[in-house]
């Protein structure tokens, strides 16, 4: 899992069925002290989350599959799992 923040969203007219019903958003990686840290990437959105946001997205298709219960594993690799209200890094 990474951290990442929102930075827009993606308008789509037609898309995979998998797609249906969520929203695509665009994500910039960030660190623990919320600068950016890596090239921004699309990832379905399963939190409400909106621009702005810092999210938590999990970047695995196995997990993608168990989450949104999926018998048939969709194209899918990066799917917004939480809100991230604060980071606190201790040390």
């Amino acid at each position: 899992m990474i951290l990442g923040r929102v930075i827009g969203n993606v308008v789509s007219s037609a898309k995979h069925e998998s797609y249906i019903g969520h929203k695509i958003l665009i994500v910039q990686p960030i660190d623990e002290n919320g600068a950016s840290s890596g090239k921004p990437f699309l990832a379905v959105d399963n939190a409400q989350a909106g621009e702005g946001d810092t999210v938590l997205v999990l970047k695995e298709g196995n997990g993608v599959r168990q989450i949104l219960q999926a018998s048939t594993p969709p194209p899918i690799l990066e799917l917004i799992v939480g809100i991230v209200d604060t980071v606190e890094v201790s040390g």
